[in-house]
């Protein structure tokens, strides 16, 4: 990019040629042209032209003039952390290890600090694609950087439920009884672990913003479940049955943390990149996700991920219904949009 002083060097020059033409009229007729074009050829049309790419968000699949997905530009593949980011982690890196075999590119996993963080980075361009949790996904699409190309599967189903826990000596045994108690929640953005149990909690007339003593954030759903049997808090929200993530350290836990409520069908989490991402690169990951959504080894390594059993594509309207469910509780987007 020419700097002011070059671009004040240049205009000079125009300046006094411009006076020297004036005063010459048998001057050659092509030397305006050619004496702005040839004063400094590298830099007026290469340089000008790419001032507004390397700026706007499509040069995200470009860095110093190397392809996306190249060691110069590596993809970064962005994964929410559900449950122990070092456990998340190191499912990630055996998930883009492969796919940075069946596609070519070389793509780099990594577990942002909280599902917020997660949008940030896709948003930021600092991710180029992300597998987001169902709200984070609605807030980025909002914002006008994340399209969705896979939802998630477990069990045979593309949607789940939200559980609300306690512990039996609690005294907890209804939603209207969590007044005044101290709730753990995995993140604001977890539609799971927040926002619709939320809901819930509304239409039992529980206002978590008032009537909750404290909400904590327990960095995972598998946290929550500890924070409740530990007697950190009170009561909790998570997928059904986050149970599971912790069951073989804690073998009495459907013992000492009991569900007292479930929530309705959430559509699963996502796969989605960021809109700049090349098409071609798009079609790559998404097939090669798609495969091995189809293989046991590759099932069991997106099991113990998030617990996905498969993949299916579907577009953005996938998750209007859902949006429709959050508008008719109140919930406004534009309230989680930083």
């Amino acid at each position: 990019m020419l700097n002011r002083s070059k671009i004040l060097t240049v205009l000079g020059l125009v300046a006094v040629f411009a006076l020297l033409v004036a005063c010459a009229p048998a001057a050659q007729p092509t030397a305006e042209p050619t004496e702005v074009v040839t004063d400094e050829p590298t830099e007026a049309p290469t340089e000008a032209p790419t001032e507004a790419p390397t700026e706007a968000p499509t040069e995200v699949a470009t860095e110093e003039g190397s392809d996306l997905g190249t060691e110069e530009n590596p993809f970064i593949f962005s994964f929410v952390p559900s449950s122990d980011a070092a456990t998340v982690l190191a499912s990630a890196e055996q998930i883009t290890d492969q796919l940075s075999e069946a596609t070519g590119l070389v793509i780099e996993a990594e577990v942002p600090t909280s599902y917020s963080a997660s949008i940030e980075a896709l948003c930021a361009g600092e991710a180029h694609g992300t597998a987001m949790a169902t709200f984070g996904y609605i807030v980025a699409s909002e914002r006008g950087c994340a399209e969705v190309a896979l939802v998630s599967v477990r069990s045979g189903s593309t949607s789940y439920l939200g559980q609300i826990v306690t512990r039996p000596d609690t005294g907890i045994e209804s939603i209207e009884d969590l007044a005044g108690k101290t709730f753990c929640r995995p993140d604001e953005f977890s539609a799971s672990g927040w926002i619709v149990p939320s809901i819930l909690m509304r239409s039992a007339g529980i206002d978590p913003d008032t009537d909750l003593a404290e909400v904590k954030d327990a960095g995972g759903h598998d946290g929550v479940i500890r924070a409740v049997y530990s007697g950190e808090c009170d009561a909790g929200s998570t997928f059904g049955d986050a149970r599971t993530l912790v069951a073989e350290e804690l073998t009495d836990v459907n013992d000492k943390v009991i569900v007292i409520a479930e929530t309705d069908p959430i559509p699963n989490d996502t796969i989605a990149f960021a809109p700049d991402v090349p098409e071609e690169i798009r079609v790559a990951i998404t097939d090669a996700l798609l495969e091995m959504a189809s293989t046991e080894e590759s099932i069991a390594i997106l099991s113990e991920l998030y617990r996905w059993t498969g993949l299916e594509e579907v577009d953005n309207a996938f998750y209007d219904p859902f949006r429709a469910l959050l508008e008719a509780a109140g919930v406004d987007i534009s309230d989680y949009i930083q």
